[in-house]
């Protein structure tokens, strides 16, 4: 098979075109590299089954010369991080907006199947949970960064839908919640990555609010095997997935085993998130993934453990910053 990735030298990408090329499928990575890197493929650029083209889902140009002859499209190129959405709102709806549009009208004239990657803010500010694929979207005002970049994904979303329904196109969409592991930036506000490189430094962990708001972690080699088992289902056509771990822990109780792990002597402080984003900024005091319907449909549940995902992304860091192991 012949995989389209876009947003392929990003964090997810990165790691699915691992997983496709070690079974034999052929991959295009399709990257603007905005927020991805060529440091994530760097190992794959003398595979014979893998290219990099530098190019960008807003540019007909470059749909064209890479979506014909694809069998499959994932649809990973978007503006993430809750920081990138802040400041620089215009770009992100433009980006995941009119960009989806594209991928999904270049994707219509062929016969390819695509997958839309959208995410666990779908849901606002719902706090009940766990959160399933029908659960309401509680929203704020439009004029906040962040719920208006919760929206734009819904109307991605709607899109894939429409396709599906209007053209034939074999969609599906997935809900990301909290993918994490080696290779993440924390440059757009990823708390994991975020707090483990300042630890490994020594610098204080910054907890935004008073870190008793409530997430769950999911290690991108999972996620990873959800996508594939979602690719290779049939009956998901046409549906919309949450993908995403159970292991809830709180902000402030992650940044502590964090500092706990790495040996480091970081104090944890707190910074009010009117500093840390924008004037009103909201966030949401819990969320939880329910994952029984693509269990259902797939038989896939997350197998790395929160320990896990926290050691990987502690020895992921510690080679790059060459921070050495403690005694």
């Amino acid at each position: 098979m012949r995989y389209l990735i876009t947003g392929g030298a990003g964090f997810i990408g990165s790691h699915l075109a691992d997983r496709l090329l070690g079974r034999g499928d052929e991959v295009v990575a399709l990257d603007d590299l905005s927020t991805g890197s060529p440091h994530n493929v760097e190992h794959l650029s003398e595979h014979p089954r893998f290219s990099l083209v530098r190019g960008s889902i807003l540019e007909p140009k470059d749909l064209e010369r890479t979506v014909p002859g694809a069998d499959v499209v994932v649809h990973l190129a978007a503006a993430v991080g809750v920081k990138l959405i802040v400041e620089r709102p215009l770009e992100s709806l433009i980006t995941n907006i009119r960009g989806t549009e594209q991928v999904l009208e270049a994707v219509s004239a062929t016969d390819a199947k695509i997958l839309v990657a959208s995410t666990s803010e779908i849901y606002g500010k719902n706090a009940t949970g766990p959160l399933h694929e029908d659960s309401n979207r509680i929203l704020g005002s439009p004029f906040k960064a962040r719920w208006s970049y919760s929206s734009a994904k819904a109307i991605d979303e709607i899109l894939a839908r429409a396709y599906w329904r209007d053209r034939g196109v074999r969609s599906i969409v997935i809900r990301l919640f909290n993918t994490v592991g080696p290779r993440q930036t924390g440059r757009y506000g990823m708390v994991l990555p975020r707090f483990v490189r300042r630890a490994l430094r020594g610098e204080d962990l910054q907890v935004y609010g008073d870190g008793t708001q409530r997430r769950s972690f999911c290690h991108v080699a999972d996620s990873v095997g959800a996508i594939v088992a979602l690719l290779d289902e049939p009956d998901a056509v046409g549906d919309v997935f949450n993908i995403g771990a159970l292991n809830e822990i709180s902000i402030r109780e992650l940044a502590g085993r964090i500092v706990e792990e790495t040996d480091s002597t970081s104090s944890i402080v707190s910074v009010p998130y009117d500093v840390a984003y924008e004037e009103g900024f909201e966030d949401m005091e819990r969320r939880i993934p329910d994952i029984a319907r693509i269990s259902r449909v797939t038989g896939w549940t997350p197998q790395l453990s929160l320990e896990r995902i926290i050691g990987d992304v502690i020895a992921f860091e510690r080679a790059r910053l060459d921070v050495p192991e403690p005694a």
